[in-house]
């Protein structure tokens, strides 16, 4: 039996994106929920938010290992967000109630079309994806400028009180309003760890990871697979500013979101897809926020635990419960390779494959871990 619920560590992935570009038909193919979905703007008005698993198919191993009754996955919880529009930083169209519900979420989803289709309607009347990315980018980006000056406009009374930390504040601002208003995100200013949390506080916009998902659409003509002037101009951005890309075709994995694995795989087969798209999302964003699964297995359950890469014992422990943390005096661990080699953890026992580790200890992608606590 096979489970999805919402762990300790909640992470959130907000889709967005212009009109018509398939955001919404994303977002069922993603959660298996049905949304509204129409040819028009704003079909999409209020936040739909839809918890998926992060494909894994190392807990049917270890649940096989240890005869689990249930197996719960880790999730990545997706919010299907109104269409974006030229102006939002200033209102227009449903522009506060985006930003608003965008502000919440952990990393954005930046969905952009790469087909041209006649029947269904580009709103600025023609496709080109970085104008789209441009378009949206920069309506962040004026959104996280007005947050800023209003922020240092805050900060006088208490710089001129002499406060450490606002005048502490105060540099980074500095340092970043011009790097905004030069229409840059705020991720890609260079600030160290202690200045990023100085920033936490005014929840950026464009601080936070970004993702971009380019919609192809089956039988249509697709930028990426005509080698066109603008997917070359695409590739040329991504690779200039670092930033990672996922090839989906919201449509067709719409198509398929009822049908088992196996029908997935022969549908995929006979139209000659590339893999599966919407899994290669939900692993990208999992990644993007530098987060990794590590398990524990016994007979009530096999189940992910999400912490972030190097995370040490007690901080993963914590993902269970903050005992774990406050209270760990060590833990008992073995690779997942080494488990399944083994065929239990009583034989990677006597192999000398289950190890015991300290406070210390880098949990790693794929540990299967046992806490021992106070």
């Amino acid at each position: 039996m096979i489970r999805a619920i919402v762990a300790s560590m909640s992470l959130s992935v907000g889709i967005v994106g212009l009109p018509n570009v398939g955001k919404s038909t994303l977002f069922t193919a993603l959660t298996n929920n049905e949304v509204l979905i129409a040819n028009y703007p704003f079909a999409t008005i209020d936040p739909t938010v839809g918890v998926v698993a992060v494909p894994d198919s190392r807990l049917k191993s270890l649940s096989n290992i240890s005869g689990s009754d249930e197996i719960i996955p880790a999730i990545v919880e997706f919010v299907d967000i109104a269409g974006l529009v030229k102006g939002a930083s200033a209102g227009e169209g449903l522009g506060n109630k985006f930003l608003s519900n965008i502000r919440e979420t952990d990393m954005i989803a930046e969905v952009v079309r790469i087909f041209e289709d006649s029947e269904v309607h580009h709103v600025t009347g023609g496709v080109d994806p970085m104008g789209d990315i441009e378009v949206i980018n920069l309506e962040l980006i004026m959104a996280d400028g007005e947050t800023v000056a209003k922020r240092l406009q805050g900060l006088e009374r208490d710089i001129k009180r002499g406060d450490k930390a606002s005048v502490a504040e105060k540099t980074v601002l500095d340092r970043l309003l011009p790097h905004l208003e030069a229409g840059q995100l705020a991720n890609s200013l260079d600030i160290n760890d202690e200045e990023k949390k100085l920033l936490k506080g005014l929840h950026l916009l464009t601080m936070k990871q970004f993702l971009y998902v380019c919609n192809k659409k089956q039988d249509a003509f697709n930028l990426d697979e005509q080698n066109d002037d603008r997917w070359v101009e695409l590739l040329e951005f991504f690779e200039k500013t670092g930033s990672e890309y996922v090839l989906v075709d919201a449509g067709m994995e719409h198509e398929l979101k009822d049908m088992n694995e196996e029908e997935k795989n022969e549908f995929r087969r006979e139209y000659g897809a590339q893999g599966n798209g919407v899994e290669g999302l939900i692993r990208a964003a999992y990644n993007r926020l530098g987060l990794m699964s590590y398990f524990t297995t016994g007979e009530k359950e096999t189940r992910a635990w999400t912490v972030p890469i190097g995370s040490t014992g007690p901080e993963a422990g914590a993902a269970i419960h903050s005992d774990f943390q406050d209270k760990y005096i060590r833990a008992q661990v073995v690779k997942f390779d080494d488990l399944v080699t083994c065929g239990s953890k009583a034989t990677a026992r006597e192999q000398g494959k289950l190890r015991t580790e300290g406070k210390e200890y880098i949990v790693q992608d794929g540990d299967v871990i046992e806490f021992m606590h106070s």
